[in-house]
């Protein structure tokens, strides 16, 4: 359909049982959608190295973090390390509490409300010792390595009798969420499963239930696709909540993230980089988040046909403003289609 002719049109999503709106109207055409301004003003390959005076994820100034839980040592001798996996100084939740007891919480009375003790683990990971390299200028090693780092400490967790979920997230940008400017992820682990990850399963199941077919699995359509490996599909889903939102997924059937192997994460990171190279480039640098929505632990076997892990990456080049915070639909300023080819024709070697 040619971008002119778009009309306002409801989406349902498989995944996360959505509805988003398209509402070409909302903006000029899709190729207009950029980030006002960069989200990092500075940063960039080439830049120095040294140490900025108020960074502690800098190389030289690691006595300034919170203890160190592991760390990837660099290939060569420029560094002492190349990734650092580290608590969080201000995390959301201490994993100095006493756990909850397994039935606390499980069960609301009364009125429905409940409260537990604010045990959990929130680490950070430190994707480079460079303070001006973003994840994308790491080549496809680089980036894997990070990968690898998150399933490292996702299966470190997942020995904790405790902790029911793992989030693994990154903010980029301040707009974004990010309090830092040097290149850095995250991951929470929590006593509870979260309701938007229940929310997901039990909108997969009824597709499973229904057709028999995994919701993911069966995402075929070339007109979403941006990019393809052997082992990894990016899209645009077709009814994504934000515009320009990616998803990159498995084509092989796979519930758990952090058991991702060697040769899959090379694999990821290549098509990460890649992918984040094309939002920077289109969108000029835009905030955006990304998030890894895998399986939560103990997760029964009959639960696993539909449960497939997968990347979710949400530039931030809107507001969310009432409709969406009351109505839980989405407003989408560009259909999923025409923001697919935008980033499928862009080169980003030159």
């Amino acid at each position: 359909m040619a971008e002119a002719s778009r009309t306002s049109e409801a989406r349902r999503d498989a995944v996360f049982g959505r509805w988003v709106i398209f509402s070409p109207a909302r903006s000029r055409r899709p190729t207009d959608l950029k980030s006002h301004g960069p989200a990092n003003p500075s940063p960039g390959p080439g830049d120095s190295n040294a140490p900025k005076p108020s960074c502690p994820f800098c190389l030289g100034r690691e006595s300034e973090c919170a203890p160190e839980i592991f760390r990837v040592p660099a290939p060569d001798a420029s560094s002492p390390w190349r990734i650092r996996v580290i608590e969080n100084l201000f995390p959301a939740l201490r994993r100095d509490v006493e756990p909850p007891a397994p039935e606390e919480g499980e069960e609301p009375v009364g009125t429905g409300e409940c409260a537990v003790r604010g045990f959990g683990f929130h680490d950070v990971v430190i994707e480079t010792p460079g303070h001006d390299l973003r994840l994308w200028d790491l080549d496809a090693e680089g980036v894997g390595d990070v990968l690898l780092a998150y399933a490292r400490r996702v299966r470190q967790l997942a020995e904790h009798p405790a902790v029911k979920y793992v989030q693994v997230f990154k903010n980029h940008g301040a707009s974004a969420g990010a309090s830092m400017a040097h290149s850095h992820s995250q991951m929470i682990g929590t006593p509870f499963v979260p309701p938007s990850v229940t929310s997901r399963l039990n909108c997969m199941k009824e597709v499973f239930e229904r057709s028999g077919k995994c919701s993911l699995c069966e995402i075929q359509c070339k007109d979403i696709l941006v990019s393809e490996t052997r082992n990894f599909s990016a899209i645009v889903p077709f009814a994504a909540s934000y515009p320009f939102e990616i998803w990159i997924i498995p084509r092989e059937h796979s519930s758990f993230f952090h058991e991702i192997d060697q040769d899959k994460v090379l694999d990821l990171g290549s098509m990460l980089k890649n992918i984040l190279e094309k939002l920077c480039k289109q969108l000029n640098d835009p905030p955006f988040n990304y998030m890894i929505h895998s399986a939560p632990f103990g997760l029964s076997s009959s639960c696993i046909p539909y449960t497939h892990w997968f990347l979710q990456i949400v530039p931030q080049l809107s507001v969310t403003g009432g409709f969406e915070m009351g109505s839980g639909c989405y407003i989408n300023p560009a259909f999923p289609e025409d923001a697919a080819k935008i980033l499928r024709e862009i080169d980003c070697s030159i």
